[in-house]
């Protein structure tokens, strides 16, 4: 029936090509079909033919059903500038929810719920909806989470040496001598940033440093903080907070701070706003005691961070955790076939191959080689430990996935390196400024 329809509507717009309303119609009876090419063009077509909306949100859906939800999402913004259209809203939180935006799709979100107060949408309701509560009671549990004392410490972080030696003499000694340090009159305690490829050990890094101090940990991420409804994330940081002032010396850990630390410049929604204020409220420390805490941020995007994250007294202080290093990748390969059947294995000769991996990488690399193993012994009935060969043959099938983040890193250590922040990035890729 569509593809008889879809002939009909064709030849008639042979006799008038220019025709808006007879091409729209072909454009969305090709979307309904699953043709979304063609809708594409179509739609594409139109916008050249007419200022309406329509082609617009046609095209806007034709994205989403692609899975081309950056695309989507930009003509979304653009739409919603002047509009608080319901549809457009929830299209635009689940295209943010699918491109990982949750900080931006929960605001979205929340403007549906401030239309329809008891609208449910069962996809967005279990992946935004969920209250991230601080507990405050005697156990200082919260959200699922314990204040841990790590027994890991930088003897279990295998090479990262230039890392460990800066987090050493920026945060640990001050922690470890907090009277030479009253005497000159400076604070123990801060925030650092941490910021690299993802699956680079940013959070084991912390974890350790934390071990190394004998200090509480408290690891923290964005479902502990973010909350549906207007005025709870606050309440959330702020509770946070005052569990870690609790229980000094503490490292409070964040993870995906960028979600929470978006620069204020590109944030449309008030709520996102007072967010960020009351994060910098609580890191100042001016109506509280931070002495003691030592607060880590870890993002993969540093670019995205509001700058008056960066000022002294914040994350003054901010390291760049590179890809492993042979010596680390090593480590790793050890701890991760700890448990596993294994030839003799080359663990450095395997490191060696897998330059610019994460440890995810790494991961991903064993899970393969095992694949094959099984694939095998299904075949033979003779299940065949690793060997070097196999782990060697399994890393040319999977690539080392920092270097997309380094080709998008790149770019802004050359063009927005401001006071040479990015510097370690251009070192490590063997760049001149």
């Amino acid at each position: 029936m569509d593809d008889q329809m879809i002939t009909s509507l064709r030849q008639a717009l042979e006799i008038s090509p220019d025709n808006v309303p007879l091409k729209l119609h072909l454009a969305q009876v090709l979307h309904q079909a699953n043709r979304l090419e063609e809708a594409e063009k179509e739609y594409t077509e139109l916008l050249r033919l007419t200022n309406d909306d329509k082609p617009k949100i046609g095209l806007a859906r034709v994205f989403f059903a692609q899975g081309a939800y950056s695309k989507c999402n930009v003509i979304l913004e653009q739409l919603l500038d002047n509009s608080s259209d319901l549809d457009l809203l929830l299209l635009h939180s689940r295209a943010l929810l699918r491109e990982k935006r949750i900080a931006d799709a929960i605001e979205v979100y929340e403007q549906v719920l401030e239309i329809q107060p008891h609208f449910q949408d069962e996809e967005l309701d279990k992946a935004l909806r969920v209250a991230g509560t601080i507990l405050a009671d005697d156990e200082a549990d919260f959200a699922g989470h314990s204040i841990q004392r790590p027994l890991v410490t930088f003897q279990d972080v295998g090479g990262m040496d230039a890392v460990k030696k800066e987090i050493e003499l920026k945060i640990i000694k001050p922690l470890l001598h907090p009277d030479l340090y009253k005497a000159y009159g400076k604070k123990i305690g801060g925030g650092i940033l941490l910021y690299g490829p993802p699956g680079c050990g940013k959070t084991f890094i912390a974890r350790a440093t934390a071990g190394q101090v004998n200090a509480q940990f408290i690891s923290v991420g964005l479902n502990d903080i973010l909350d549906m409804w207007i005025g709870n994330s606050e309440k959330n940081l702020h509770q946070i907070f005052e569990i870690a002032r609790q229980n000094t010396p503490c490292v409070l850990f964040i993870d995906e701070i960028d979600a929470l630390g978006a620069s204020r410049s590109d944030m449309k929604q008030s709520a996102g706003r007072h967010l960020i204020n009351q994060f910098l409220l609580e890191l100042d420390g001016v109506d509280y005691n931070n002495e003691g805490i030592l607060i880590i941020g870890a993002t993969n995007t540093p670019w995205h961070l509001d700058t008056a994250f960066r000022r002294p007294g914040r994350f003054d202080r901010i390291i760049f955790i590179p890809p492993p290093d042979e010596s680390a990748r090593a480590s790793i390969l050890r701890l991760k076939l700890a448990n596993k059947p294994v030839a003799s294995i080359d663990y450095e000769a395997i490191a060696k191959k897998l330059e610019h991996y994460s440890g995810a990488d790494i991961e991903a690399v064993i899970d393969l080689a095992i694949e094959e193993k099984l694939d095998a012994a299904f075949t033979s009935g003779i299940p065949e430990p690793l060997s070097t060969k196999d782990l060697l043959q399994a890393a040319k099938k999977h690539k080392a996935s920092t270097q997309e983040w380094f080709s998008k890193a790149k770019n802004f250590a050359l063009f927005a390196n401001e006071g040479g922040l990015y510097d370690d990035i251009l070192s490590y890729m063997k760049i001149k400024k």
